[in-house]
């Protein structure tokens, strides 16, 4: 599998650099409704998507579970800190059954410290993750419920979004409490501001799936400042 042939997030390592990283995987398959890795877990393993799909979550001192993020192919999960023991600080739940290169945290290190131009991309690849983060917090911070749901709805066209009789069909099968869980809002003011959006011909909802016919109008609401997609994803 070469970079080019991933979904998800735009490769960032060069087809040398993948090709290195991918020497020291182990693959493994993994059930839907398994955890790569829980909360409060040794951060000593990252992941490789090869297929399937992967939400991280994080729970809060209530009681409350946050989805962070939708993986799928291509992606790259875990703890991002190298050449220091570290803790998971969210989980990592199979959500689509999945294939994955499985990393050791040290041999990752020694592949970084032989490689300069693997480890400057991987450094890129780090600073591309903690963008996405930065984004995903002004989007839940900024703009209030409403503006999280339409930024939610434009990551989810972004990442599963295709063309499809004028609209934007989203692919991805996703209801109101799982949306909720992604914006820290409750399913009744998510059911409210989805009500609200439909009565204005924004988006329709048909057989599970989203459609959106009025791009424009998120970003509006959410004050879209255009990131490219790797940015603006879920």
């Amino acid at each position: 599998m070469t970079p080019n042939q991933m979904d998800g997030i735009v490769p960032v390592l060069s087809q040398d650099s993948f090709e290195k990283l991918e020497s020291i995987m182990y693959r493994k398959h993994v059930e839907r409704g398994n955890c790569l890795f829980w909360e409060g877990d040794a951060a000593d393993k990252m992941f490789f998507i090869f297929e399937g799909r992967v939400r991280t979550t994080k729970t809060s001192d209530s009681g409350r579970t946050l989805t962070l993020y939708l993986h799928q192919k291509g992606d790259l999960i875990g703890q991002m800190d190298p050449f220091q023991e570290s803790q998971h600080s969210f989980t990592a739940e199979v959500t689509e059954d999945a294939k994955v290169g499985v990393i050791q945290r040290k041999d990752l290190e020694v592949l970084l410290w032989q490689h300069s131009d693997l480890a400057l991309e991987f450094m890129k690849w780090m600073g591309l993750m903690h963008r996405l983060t930065q984004t995903k917090f002004r989007d839940l911070m900024m703009f209030g419920k409403t503006g999280a749901l339409c930024s939610l709805l434009i990551r989810l066209s972004n990442s599963y979004g295709k063309e499809k009789d004028g609209g934007i069909y989203i692919s991805l099968k996703i209801n109101n409490t799982e949306m909720a869980d992604m914006i820290g809002a409750t399913r009744e003011s998510v059911n409210r501001m989805l009500s609200d959006l439909k009565k204005e011909d924004v988006i329709a909802y048909k057989d599970g799936h989203f459609i959106i016919h009025n791009l424009r109008y998120l970003q509006d609401v959410c004050h879209c400042e255009n990131c490219p997609k790797e940015v603006c994803r879920m």
